[in-house]
């Protein structure tokens, strides 16, 4: 299952995690993050301990997306060693998705 991220569980989950974050930027009334939300679960599963697979509510957590600069959403943002690495915005299938984890 995906992580929801905070303003005060950020630190600890994404910046200080040995492994890659897969950062969904959401909302719950956006169609397209509808449509993305069971490849996000999916993924948690298939990648767990390798990928930590994490989403983050804009409407819940304006400032992350302050600091992530979205400006739409769905945004997938992949962080590696506390810092973004990968971006992308708008609904992605599976594999695209899969790609950018390298």
């Amino acid at each position: 299952m995906a992580i929801i991220i905070t303003k005060d569980n950020y630190q600890k989950e994404v910046v200080e995690s040995d492994i890659p974050v897969l950062l969904d930027f959401f909302a719950t009334w956006c169609g397209p993050c509808k449509m993305l939300a069971p490849i996000i679960e999916e993924l948690a599963g298939e990648y767990d301990g390798k990928v930590k697979i994490c989403k983050v509510d804009v409407d819940n957590d304006p400032e992350l997306a302050v600091k992530f600069d979205i400006a739409s959403i769905p945004t997938l943002v992949l962080i590696k060693n506390g810092e973004p690495v990968d971006k992308h915005v708008g609904f992605l299938p599976k594999a695209s998705i899969e790609k950018m984890f390298g």
